[in-house]
């Protein structure tokens, strides 16, 4: 059986989108992480890979096999063109692994759990968004502690996502998680229990 609807989570760095989707999991619900579906669209064993190489030159690979994705940053930043043709070639077979791996959930609902779901257009494979939503200062914090990063890396990083506003504007449902985790944890459990009452994602 496949799933009935997915569930577009989003939210910015540091909001705590990672943390609600683990408890989801924990409840039973199928999820589909784009970030882990652009990792394995490259994977050595993955046509894309070889296709990458050819371009832009053995250089972008590692000693075993691996894409070095350092490597590979360098390249696309430094030439606009270089990186709208890695895009070309990536995003729809990212959004292809996303598909097939959705079309696998049994759950009454599924996620699908993207720092960039309004950004890439993969808010169009859902049928409903939640947006993690968090304070900005508290995204900062939370993210300088986190990574050890300093506040100019994390507000670069900031700049680069949507806005809250912007993905605010595509919401069903918001979680502000602005406490701790038991609250989250709480938040989560009650979007749960209303969300299998949902047949088509619309309330």
């Amino acid at each position: 059986m496949s799933a009935a609807w997915v569930l577009g989570l989003t939210g910015g760095i540091g909001s705590g989108k990672s943390a609600a989707a683990e408890h989801f999991i924990a409840l039973g619900v199928h999820t589909v992480d784009a970030d882990h579906a652009a990792r394995w669209v490259v994977e050595p064993d993955r046509p894309a890979l070889a296709q990458i190489a050819e371009h832009f030159g053995v250089e972008v690979l590692q000693a075993n096999g691996q894409l070095d994705r350092t490597a590979l940053r360098g390249r696309i930043f430094q030439d606009p063109h270089e990186r709208r043709w890695l895009e070309a070639l990536l995003h729809p077979l990212i959004r292809q692994e996303i598909i097939s791996n959705l079309a696998k959930a049994e759950s009454a609902y599924a996620i699908l759990v993207s720092p960039l779901l309004v950004e890439s257009g993969q808010h169009l494979l859902t049928q409903r968004v939640l947006v993690i939503d968090t304070p900005e200062q508290l995204q900062l914090e939370r993210t300088m502690q986190r990574d050890n990063a300093d506040a100019q890396q994390v507000q670069a990083i900031l700049k680069a996502q949507a806005s809250r506003t912007e993905r605010l504007r595509y919401a069903a449902d918001v979680l502000l998680n602005d406490r701790d985790i038991n609250w989250l944890q709480a938040e989560v459990e009650r979007l749960h229990h209303f969300y299998l009452t949902l047949s088509t994602g619309q309330a």
